[in-house]
């Protein structure tokens, strides 16, 4: 059976704009415009020197609720915002958000670097640092106490890279 002429003229102007429709549908489920890969904001390996040499650095400032410089002392998350920072990586400001707005890893896959997130239930985080390698992190862990490099003491974590 033919077609109308105008009818085989708008046909392959749908298809097109089917075709267009999917493949745009398709982009989004995958991720917005604009989104590279998902491991494309991680760290460089720049970046991790960098942190890991700035977190060595911090070991003895003295622990301050809310925290947020060597000069007025950190706070767990201060600690690992103001690390970071100097990575130029921007992180949110609390262990919970820190922890949200990381892509989760294995302990085996963590490097000197990466976020280490102390947990009190599976998914509730009280505390955060930066991974030295080995089983140790550096912290800023309590009042009274000094940013410090630490072994791991729990098993109730979970490691981190920053996006």
């Amino acid at each position: 059976m033919l077609r109308p002429a105008s009818l085989r003229a708008a046909l392959p102007r749908r298809l097109a704009g089917l075709l267009f429709a999917t493949a745009l549908a398709a982009s989004l489920a995958i991720g917005p415009f604009g989104a590279g890969r998902a491991d494309a904001a991680i760290l460089t390996n720049s970046q991790f020197t960098t942190v890991a040499r700035v977190a060595a650095a911090q070991v003895g400032v003295p622990y301050r609720y809310g925290g947020t410089t060597p000069q007025t002392g950190f706070d767990c998350s201060g600690y690992v915002k103001y690390v970071y920072s100097r990575a130029r990586k921007v992180v949110p400001r609390t262990a919970q958000e820190q922890y949200r707005a990381s892509t989760a890893i294995s302990r085996r896959s963590a490097r000197a670097g990466d976020l280490v997130f102390f947990h009190s239930s599976r998914t509730a985080v009280y505390h955060v640092g930066i991974y030295a390698g080995s089983g140790y992190v550096w912290h800023a862990p309590k009042p009274g106490k000094r940013v410090a490099k630490v072994k791991i003491w729990t098993t109730a974590v979970s490691f981190g890279r920053a996006r």
